[in-house]
């Protein structure tokens, strides 16, 4: 019997603007090898052009995907709560990709540096039966490699969305690219639903002052 191979990734957890996308694959066992032979690799190692390119290839191949977008708002929620953090955020994301594909077997990019501790919160939100599988670098696997292009392809449109909606140039939403320090710095207080307001960059200008170190993104 084929086996159903699922893989997960994300996108855009650090930018200080626009959302962190989630995406996951479904591909069937005899269908890797053709993975391969496309180029699909870690998102992070092709050009933009590749993976606009790959996207629309690995779509046309996988048997099912799914991909989810988490607002700035949801993020800051997540990570000025006292009861969740950005980690557990993401978690209940890859949980819910899995209970709608349904996998046999299920690799995910651990996102916290406790594994043991997150494939067990995770295993808290599954209803379906499957194996679970959690790692550090999981774009070396082809099927999580998948996945993360489609989450960095979505999440630069969604950055490019946002730029052609306010006609000036944002940058990556990076705080360390320079054009997104200039964009926040000029326009932090104008565009609300687009910045992460718990970030530590957003706060220099929202509290007129040097913030203290932003919370921690959450680790288990």
């Amino acid at each position: 019997m084929t086996k159903i191979l699922f893989g997960c990734d994300d996108a855009g957890k650090g930018p200080v603007l626009g959302p962190m996308v989630v995406a996951g694959v479904i591909v069937l066992e005899e269908d890797m090898h053709k993975l391969k032979e496309l180029g699909v690799k870690d998102s992070k190692l092709l050009t933009g052009k590749d993976r606009e390119r790959l996207y629309s290839l690995i779509l046309g191949l996988v048997k099912n995907y799914r991909i989810i977008i988490i607002t700035p708002q949801e993020i800051d929620n997540a990570v000025l709560s006292d009861k969740t953090n950005l980690n557990w955020l993401e978690g209940e994301k890859m949980a819910e990709l899995i209970n709608f594909l349904k996998p046999d077997h299920a690799i995910i990019d651990c996102p916290s540096t406790n594994k043991k501790a997150f494939d067990a919160y995770i295993k808290t939100k599954l209803v379906v039966k499957t194996e679970l599988q959690c790692e550090h670098k999981g774009e070396r696997f082809i099927e999580v490699a998948a996945a993360s292009i489609l989450a960095k392809v979505t999440r630069d449109r969604e950055v490019q969305k946002i730029q052609s909606k306010i006609k000036e140039r944002i940058g990556s939403g990076y705080p360390s690219d320079p054009l997104t320090k200039e964009f926040l710095k000029n326009n932090w207080d104008k565009y609300h639903e687009i910045f992460r307001h718990s970030w530590a960059t957003y706060k220099v200008y929202s509290e007129g002052k040097n913030s203290k170190k932003q919370k921690k993104l959450g680790e288990y």
